[in-house]
Order: C-alpha cells, then structure tokens, then sequence
C-alpha cells in the first residue's frame, strides 16, 4: 500500500465533508462542528484543493454536492466508522474471547501449574487456548516480537529494561528420595551422599539464576558447588524420567523446588535436609513484556496466573508468597 498521499490528509476534513455532505449549508455545518462559518470556508477550501473539485456548487441558495463529493459521500460514513471504532477502547469479555496466549513455564513449573491453570480458564475463559513451552532459547527476544506472552521461569540476573516481573514466589532446593531410602532419618553429610549414584536435572539457564539467603548465585553456593563435584550416572531435561528413577532405585536428586508437589509423587518421596545446613532459595517470576502493558487479554491472563497460584498455595505448601493479592491491583 502507497500511504504517502495520506500524509496529505487531515481527518478534521473529512469530519467537515461529512456534515457538510449532510447540511448542505455552511453555517448549519459549522455550528455542528462548534467552529466559526470563516473557519468552516476555509476549511471547504483546503477540501477542494485536496480533491481538485468544486465540491458544491450554489444554486438558488443551496449547496449543490458535485458527482466527486456525492461519490465520497457513500463512502465516508463507512471510513469515519471504522475509524472510531479503532479508537474507541477494545472491549474484552474473557467469556467470549476467541483466542490464543503463548507461555513458556519452566519444566518444573509446568507440571503443577498448566493444569490447574487449564482447569481453572474452563471457567473463566473457555475459549482461551494456551500453547506451553518448556523452554525457549531466547525467551526475552521472544516477548518482545510477540512470540511469547509470559515467561515464568526461576527468576535470572539481568533482564531487559523492556521486560517487567512479577514474583510468584520463592521456594527452597530440595534432596529427593525414595521412601525407604537407606539414609531416610539419618544425618546427611557429603561422605554420605557420594555412597549413592545421582541423577540429575539439565537446567540450561542454571548459571543465569540468581538466588535468594545465603548464597546470591550458583558460584556462591556450597550445596551446588559441592553437588556439582559429583558425576551423575544419569543427566535428562525430563523431570519425570528424572523422578521415576529415584522411586525405582537408591538414586538421589538435587531437584529444583517444585512449589506444590503433585499429590500422588509426594506420597513416595521423601525430601533429604541439605548438607551444611545452607539456607538458599529460588525466586520464581512471571516476565512480561512492556509492549502488552495495557493489552486487556495479557492483564487478565496475568492475573488468573496469580490467582492460581494463590487459590492453590495452601493446598500443596507454598512456601514464602509475596503479597499477590496486592500485586494484583498493580501494572506489575
């Protein structure tokens, strides 16, 4: 499309035509338009020069449309509708709205949250379809071409100024083992725990999360430091996997906080206290781009996912919440 010639155009002229179009007289015209019948000529001035034609013609004291001003004259009630309808506030209706919201949530997350969080959009906004992701290799660029949404992930060191966060929550590094598992009761040491084969999580991003207690990063913590030291007999990206290994055997797992176990693992793990006794935590976050800032959908999609959260939270555990519900009544 050619847009130059628009750049030609000022809106307030076809405001103009159109009640001239429908007075047929410029003093009637001009009272509409609460301006003054000079400002009113000059304005069918500018008008005939922007169409290269008379417009009206006087007749007998009438204003007499040409053929170019009645032809404009079937379309200018449709152009001027279309565009107020563009600027008038969108109207958003969760129950009606028809539409899809791209997530990336963290492999842990995802497998408490989407869930829930489906079960609960039947209710509020049955039309509303998500695709989830479980990671992204640049989630942040991603926002900000409008390829995700949300990005809920264990919150990172640095971030784009662009991209704003809302906490979810913090949540401690947990030991998994199996029931039953010969060091269930017993005092945990690193002597003790290098008796056993390990298997352990691929987080891609690990290095980039900053924690919260003790140590501020992975460098500065002893637990991951020390674990780091071990050589696992198994490495996947797949919780489950990860998981069904432990129930089957004596492996152990330095897993991530899951913030609310699933009821049916929880009744065959046991969590281990971590060696040394550090106190070390994650903070969780919901990312969003600024570009969405005032979309109605992405308000509604980000408050549904904190009242997920909240709803849940008591059921399963969560530990450390912020204030979601205050958070709720803010941008961010």
């Amino acid at each position: 499309m050619d847009i130059r010639e628009l750049g030609r155009l000022d809106m307030n002229l076809l405001v103009a035509l159109e009640a001239l179009l429908e007075e047929r007289n410029v003093s009637r015209a001009a009272e509409r338009l609460f301006i003054t019948q000079s400002a009113m000529s000059k304005t069918l001035g500018r008008l005939r020069d922007l169409f290269d034609d008379p417009l009206f013609i006087r007749k007998s004291g009438a204003m007499i449309p040409t053929p170019r001003a009645e032809q404009l004259g079937q379309h200018l009630p449709r152009v001027l509708q279309a565009v107020q309808s563009m600027i008038r506030p969108v109207e958003f209706d969760p129950l009606t709205y028809d539409g899809e919201m791209e997530l990336m949530v963290q492999g842990h997350m995802g497998v408490w949250l989407v869930p829930l969080l489906l079960a609960h959009l039947r209710e509020t906004a049955p039309r509303l379809r998500l695709r989830s992701v479980s990671s992204a290799d640049q989630p942040m660029e991603m926002l900000a071409t409008g390829e995700l949404d949300f990005v809920l992930h264990a919150e990172h060191k640095l971030y784009p100024q662009q991209c704003k966060r809302v906490t979810l929550g913090y949540a401690t590094p947990v030991l998994l083992a199996r029931k039953g598992h010969p060091l269930e009761g017993r005092e945990v040491n690193w002597a003790t725990l290098a008796q056993y084969p390990h298997v352990r999580l691929i987080i891609p991003e690990l290095e980039d999360i900053r924690f919260s207690g003790d140590a501020g990063s992975v460098e500065e913590s002893a637990f991951m430091q020390r674990e780091s030291e071990f050589t696992p007999h198994l490495r996947t990206d797949h919780l489950y996997t990860a998981i069904q290994v432990v129930l089957s055997s004596d492996y152990l797992f330095p897993a991530p906080p899951l913030f609310m176990e699933q009821e049916d693992l929880a009744r065959e793990l046991i969590s281990l206290p971590l060696p040394d006794d550090e106190k070390i935590a994650i903070k969780y976050v919901m990312v969003q781009h600024q570009r969405t800032e005032h979309s109605a959908v992405h308000a509604f999609l980000r408050g549904e996912l904190i009242t997920v959260i909240e709803r849940f939270r008591h059921r399963y555990g969560l530990p450390c919440l912020d204030d979601l519900r205050a958070q709720k009544n803010l941008p961010y």
